[in-house]
């Protein structure tokens, strides 16, 4: 019996080989081909590319591969043979937008403990690639995500470079970095002990493929770990994000060299204090002989927006974010949104609201540069929709020029990252990153709640407003 089960045992394993082999060909032949970049001609529309210059009409656009090969107009730039025409006509043409603060480990779900005792299993299967397919759909190219699980964010990375999953490009911070986590936190947050542990965990990050440091409550951290935190991340040519909802916040954070604060916060508070101006100003002084701009990401489109959401709950029923995610997860976030106006979340809202145009105002007065970002994935802040509302409010209620906007969304992102070389453009050289809308974006910000056209990397993922199903793998 021995001497048999040893002569049957290759013929054994070759069966098996073989059955493998046929399996993997039939998976193959039910699987889509990864799309890739081809020669295209964008013909036709209005660009405006990003460098804050008037616009150019009857723009004509060539790309070869996942680049942009030139730009010109109709009257001066022929479309060679062999370019697949895609007329834009009647569109505005634009570099891809970046959200430049999201979460996408978040969905919109109301009831955070929970959300991360049930779903930390699937974020990086399931929760993160809908989230990052969802903003894609919506135009946004490039996105920096500002607080995930490290696991699930470098899974991330490796699926969207791999071309497993189809994702803006993606700009991470992994964990939190702060003094003190909650319990149900910890899988996406870092508390630190001392300056040794500040050092490491931002070395552990960068060993990771991290991309930006998020820093928060650094108002309640020893000064010197706060600082270490900077300096290493700088060290190791990483840009520190750090949070503004409190004054020490600021003060603390312009004392350490922070890059770029998120939010505007100070809660119902009526103005950002006058100490805090004076030091703003005196930090944009220094401009590009000293330490460069400083930026800030104020967020307010939720806010703005969350008396109209009460009374016209409906842009909670559109189908756009539930895209990539299971019947059950859909279920379980439309549960937790169910009373919009009722959610602890949103209780000072209604007294934050009234402060936000004084505090956009002293803020531009102090010399930030402004980013695009809206805190994406927060509850009832779906990654579809959240960057276009807030390009709407800045432009529509907080008076900045359109083009300032725009900028905001696309090219100073790219010079924050150190990336301008490649994107944050749309001229010769760079990745084609493209959006194109029906419309006059200058005039009506709000046009791109209906993105026509997304290109990234030279690959359509949506034209005619509709997606593309084929350039999505599956």
């Amino acid at each position: 019996m021995m001497s048999r089960n040893r002569n049957c045992a290759p013929a054994q394993h070759a069966g098996k080989a073989v059955k493998a082999v046929l399996a993997a060909i039939l998976t193959l032949m039910f699987i889509a081909p990864m799309a890739s970049a081809e020669k295209l001609a964008l013909v036709g529309g209005r660009l405006i590319d990003g460098f804050g210059h008037a616009p150019i009409a009857d723009s004509v656009i060539l790309v070869n591969g996942e680049r942009i090969e030139k730009t010109g107009t109709v009257a001066t730039l022929p479309v060679p043979e062999g370019y697949r025409v895609i007329s834009t006509e009647g569109m505005d043409v634009l570099p891809g937008l970046w959200e430049s603060h999201a979460h996408l480990q978040l969905v919109g779900h109301a009831d955070y403990p929970h959300w991360q005792a049930k779903y930390a299993a699937r974020f990086a299967d399931e929760i993160m690639p809908a989230a990052a397919e969802q903003l894609l759909l919506a135009g946004v190219t490039s996105v920096r995500d500002l607080g995930a699980p490290l696991e699930a964010s470098k899974t991330l990375k490796r699926r969207s470079a791999a071309g497993e999953i189809a994702t803006p490009r993606l700009f991470m911070s992994g964990p939190f970095l702060q003094a003190e986590v909650a319990d149900w936190e910890k899988g996406y947050r870092w508390a630190l002990k001392d300056v040794a542990d500040a050092r490491a965990k931002v070395r552990q990050l960068k060993d990771a493929g991290m991309d930006v440091v998020k820093l928060i409550d650094q108002d309640r951290m020893a000064e010197p770990v706060a600082r270490a935190i900077v300096e290493e991340a700088h060290k190791l040519g990483l840009k520190v994000v750090g949070h503004s909802h409190k004054p020490d916040e600021i003060r603390v954070g312009l004392r350490i060299g922070v890059d770029n604060f998120e939010h505007t916060g100070l809660t119902s508070a009526p103005e950002f204090p006058e100490d805090i101006i004076t030091l703003l100003r005196e930090r944009t002084g220094k401009g590009r002989t000293g330490e460069g701009p400083l930026y800030w990401t104020p967020t307010v489109s939720g806010l703005w927006n969350f008396d109209q959401l009460v009374a016209n709950p409906e842009k909670l029923d559109d189908p756009c974010w539930k895209r990539g995610l299971k019947p059950d997860t859909i279920a379980d976030i439309a549960r937790s949104i169910a009373e919009p106006g009722q959610l602890g979340y949103n209780a000072l809202t209604p007294l934050r609201k009234p402060t936000l145009d004084r505090k956009i105002a002293q803020l531009r007065q102090s010399g930030v540069v402004f980013l695009v970002g809206t805190d994406s994935g927060i509850p009832m802040t779906f990654h579809c929709q959240s960057t276009w509302n807030e390009m709407d409010v800045l432009t529509r209620v907080m008076a900045m020029p359109a083009m300032e906007v725009i900028r905001a969304a696309v090219y100073w992102p790219a010079v924050l990252m150190g990336v301008e070389k490649d994107l944050g453009t749309l001229s010769a050289g760079k990745f084609a990153d493209i959006i194109a809308v029906r419309g006059d974006v200058l005039t009506h910000m709000n046009v791109l709640s209906r993105v026509d056209l997304v290109v990234k990397g030279g690959i359509v993922y949506k034209q005619n407003g509709a997606a593309l199903e084929a350039s999505f793998p599956r």
